[in-house]
């Protein structure tokens, strides 16, 4: 079964906690602290393979999880690194943030592999807090916490040309006749139940891939039959090759079909809507002479002025084939060679930061001291020595409303605030 959608959880390692220890050896009764590093936890990360092309491996497992990183040791041992976990995703694959679908990733194009979440960094041991006034640190820094999201992704195929049209007018004729696809043919509507992507070569021109995207039919952006389904793999393509049955063979009117299409694709995505196209007036083999006006005639007069050329064409006999894709292959000449990407919009490292975590601000004599999970999440984070990260240490206590409670509690400049480990004057 073609699978283009998946809903999967994600999590990155936990960082290793920092040690607490002290170098205890014969004729070094009072050594300082010794306490080791944690390990860095695993990275969930995403890489293209290009053997696959569903999703198929995401329908049974849906929970994926890295390692955590290993804890410090004595003698200022290092905790192991977790490893990182790759999941393997087909070309053309968008991973999104579940609930507000907004764009993490797009595996195409130049990005072939992209760190989604990444694992904590490893608390610092208890030797790097040592200092002239305290020589026995009893403090080590937790790792750096693990992230967690659903994601949700889904396959849009990459392709120059969508075929788009009612069912049985003859697109997968017409893809069969013009490229090496091989897809399934049958009288039958909504024969094609997944996106059959092609390679169409030309002498003396530059080739394209087309696809097409089955399952259109009226009211397929609002979920009716199966368009809604694939309506997303047209998202990608530069301009559209409009096949309809130009000899009504189905007994539907060709001009009602294009404005019917055109406004299912108005409805799923107007951008997607404008974007240059043609039509292919199929099946002009079943067209029976002697006609008062051809009905290629009436789609050139309704749909030319527009700015839609029109070719009559018989996906059967191949008439009329040739000209519509040299006519593409010119137009596809002044668009980018660049497949179309979706820009990220959603970064988990920063909207993952943020999250509600509990803090308490209390006296204690002439000190104040800030404790709790958010404090010791932010702790795990941030490298004060560097000044981008103090820099983010001063912009955390004012967003986050610490700067007000302290001032709330009666904090003074010059006096003391102290974070676990860490302990610094206060000053506006």
């Amino acid at each position: 079964m073609f699978a283009d959608r998946a809903k999967i959880f994600i999590r990155s390692g936990k960082g290793g906690d920092g040690h607490v220890s002290f170098r205890r050896e014969l004729y070094v009764p009072n050594g300082g602290p010794d306490g080791g590093d944690g390990g860095r936890g695993g990275d969930v990360i995403f890489e293209i393979d290009e053997g696959l092309n569903t999703l198929q491996d995401f329908r049974h497992k849906t929970k994926f999880a890295a390692r955590d990183g290993e804890q410090g040791g004595k003698r200022r041992c290092h905790g192991k690194d977790a490893e990182d976990i790759i999941l393997k995703v087909p070309e053309g694959t968008v991973i999104k943030e579940a609930e507000s679908g907004k764009v993490i990733a797009d595996m195409s194009g130049e990005n072939r592999r992209q760190i989604v979440l990444k694992g904590g960094r490893g608390g610092l041991g208890n030797q790097h807090f040592a200092t002239a006034t305290m020589q026995i640190p009893k403090y080590a820094q937790p790792g750096q916490p693990s992230q967690e999201l659903w994601i949700s992704m889904e396959l849009k195929v990459i392709a120059d040309v969508g075929l788009v049209g009612f069912p049985n007018v003859g697109k997968s004729t017409f893809l069969s006749r013009v490229t090496n696809a091989q897809p399934k043919i049958a009288n039958y509507h909504f024969t094609t139940l997944n996106p059959n992507l092609g390679v169409v070569d030309l002498d003396d021109a530059k080739g394209f891939v087309i696809a097409d995207i089955p399952g259109l039919i009226e009211g397929a952006s609002e979920g009716v039959g199966l368009g809604h389904e694939f309506l997303r793999h047209i998202e990608r393509t530069k301009m559209m090759i409009h096949v309809v049955d130009a000899a009504g063979s189905e007994g539907r009117d060709p001009v009602d079909d294009v404005y019917k299409i055109n406004a299912e694709l108005e409805a799923y995505n107007a951008h997607i809507a404008r974007r240059p196209q043609v039509i292919a007036a199929n099946k002009t083999d079943l067209i029976y002479e002697g006609e008062e006006e051809s009905p290629v005639d009436r789609l050139r007069a309704e749909f030319e002025p527009k700015g839609f050329k029109v070719f009559p064409i018989s996906g059967v006999t191949g008439a009329g084939v040739s000209e519509l894709l040299y006519y593409v292959s010119e137009k596809l000449k002044d668009m980018p060679d660049a497949p179309v990407v979706f820009e990220q919009e959603y970064f988990p490292e920063e909207e993952l930061f943020y999250i509600d975590l509990p803090y308490t601000v209390v006296k204690e004599k002439d000190v104040y001291v800030v404790e709790g999970p958010k404090i010791e999440k932010m702790l795990g984070y941030t490298n004060l020595d560097s000044e981008k990260g103090f820099a983010f240490f001063q912009k955390f206590l004012k967003d986050t409303g610490i700067l007000k409670d302290l001032e709330e509690a009666g904090i003074q400049e010059g006096d003391t605030v102290k974070m676990y480990g860490l302990q610094f004057d206060y000053y506006k």
